[in-house]
């Protein structure tokens, strides 16, 4: 899709706001704590500061948790960030599937709606208004899942993540998928940003696709410097890597990047990649580089409602 030439180049900040569950085992629909969210205050004051806004993705646990509603209500107060939704299918009512069906997208038709209806509706009676922004939990979003977004009012969908292929348990795969904006129906996608970088990163996801039958084929390319895959998080992304991948899509010509993390990083201890204080300060490190790099570069943030007005 074309961006406004008075759009120029931009970054947003999607945070999937979610409850704590242990990332190595089974996903459970009784995982619905939320004590994380104490330390969401002070990133968004981290943020805040640098007039970055956040799309706050909220699953059920969190919509549904007095205490994270209060918080999240305090976060969109400094007048740019918005609350949107995130549809966790394990944790999210009516429950009638196998609860090995995460990726909503694969659920019938009628139950994907209906979780839909559930969630859109409790968060828009713990905040006044109804979300404008979606994003499937675990990337699972469905070839039937656009039309639902739009017929709930919804106008983007941040859900596909380029580069990554999640067949192996069912999901979907993105492998090939472009990282720039384009619409789908009457929603628009806003992919998270992912970048190939290396001597051969002309091969992208096909090439890095292809890689993934060769025994350590990934891992000697991108030893070599020939082929790495960057997403643009601080979850297990060095720095250095990540500010390399923005150069290659600033160079490229990409005019909206998408950044993202995980809310129960914000305290040691609930995902793999913040296990402790060293984890957490490395955490806010990334953000406060990768900011800086923004800056220097002349890229902008964008809240979710400058995007929207952009699109149209």
């Amino acid at each position: 899709m074309t961006w406004p030439e008075d759009f120029g180049t931009r970054f947003t900040v999607f945070v999937d706001v979610e409850e704590e569950f242990d990332w190595r085992a089974p996903l459970d629909p009784r995982n619905r704590s939320t004590t994380a969210m104490t330390a969401f205050p002070e990133a968004h004051q981290r943020f805040a500061e640098r007039r970055v806004a956040l799309a706050c993705m909220v699953d059920h646990p969190i919509a549904t948790d007095p205490v994270a509603v209060a918080i999240l209500s305090r976060v969109v107060e400094d007048g740019r960030s918005e609350i949107g939704t995130q549809l966790h299918a394990w944790v999210n009512p009516p429950f009638e599937e196998d609860p090995a069906t995460t990726y909503a997208g694969n659920l019938p038709l009628a139950l994907e709606a209906a979780k839909l209806k559930s969630l859109t509706g409790a968060i828009a009676t713990a905040f006044g208004s109804s979300p404008r922004v979606y994003r499937a939990g675990r990337y699972g979003i469905g070839p039937r899942s656009f039309a639902l977004l739009a017929a709930h009012g919804y106008r983007i969908d941040s859900s596909v993540r380029p580069g990554y292929d999640y067949r192996v348990d069912g999901g979907p795969d993105f492998s090939t998928a472009d990282a720039g904006a384009y619409r789908a129906g009457d929603i628009v996608e806003l992919p998270l940003t992912t970048v190939f970088t290396g001597h051969a990163r002309r091969g992208g996801g096909r090439l890095y696709r292809a890689l993934g039958h060769v025994p350590k084929g990934r891992g000697v390319f991108a030893r070599a410097g020939l082929l790495s895959r960057i997403a643009l998080t601080p979850e297990d992304m060095p720095i250095a890597d990540a500010l390399e991948a923005v150069a290659v899509a600033a160079g490229e010509g990409l005019r909206l990047f998408n950044l993202s993390f995980h809310s129960p990083s914000l305290a040691p201890g609930h995902t793999p990649y913040v296990r402790d204080a060293a984890d957490l300060k490395l955490f806010h490190a990334w953000w406060t580089t990768m900011l800086d790099e923004f800056d220097r570069r002349g890229i902008g943030n964008a809240s979710l409602d400058e995007i929207i007005v952009a699109l149209g």
